[in-house]
């Protein structure tokens, strides 16, 4: 199974309101029971992030699938906001479904707290 991780997933290993389930899924992952995929967006959000965020990232996505933003990803992405698929609130929502879509993933994991429910 593919799962497309967005970049709340990354630093709530460090969020005690959301350690256990997610130190769990990452357990599934390192296991081999679903194949990571995140993008360069989460990338280039990381960066920003705290160095343990950084280092934590840097040590899951070594085996994972990193998907990049292409035209189709950009099409879509367009398509997802005007059929109001996901809240027009943040662009990185809408690029990040769309990336999961483009990339075949089967669920998409995050901890947002926003609006936004996928």
């Amino acid at each position: 199974m593919k799962i497309y991780a967005d970049t709340s997933v990354f630093g709530g290993v460090f969020d005690e309101e959301f350690l256990r389930p997610i130190k769990k899924f990452f357990e599934e992952v390192k296991a081999g029971r679903f194949l990571l995929v995140t993008s360069a967006v989460v990338q280039a959000e990381i960066s920003a992030a705290p160095k343990r965020v950084q280092e934590f990232f840097s040590s899951v996505t070594a085996s994972a699938e990193l998907a990049e933003i292409t035209q189709e990803v950009l099409e879509l992405r367009q398509a997802y906001s005007n059929a109001n698929i996901v809240s027009k609130k943040s662009i990185d929502d809408l690029t990040h479904v769309a990336l999961a879509s483009v990339s075949c993933c089967n669920m998409i994991v995050s901890n947002s707290r926003s609006d936004v429910t996928i």
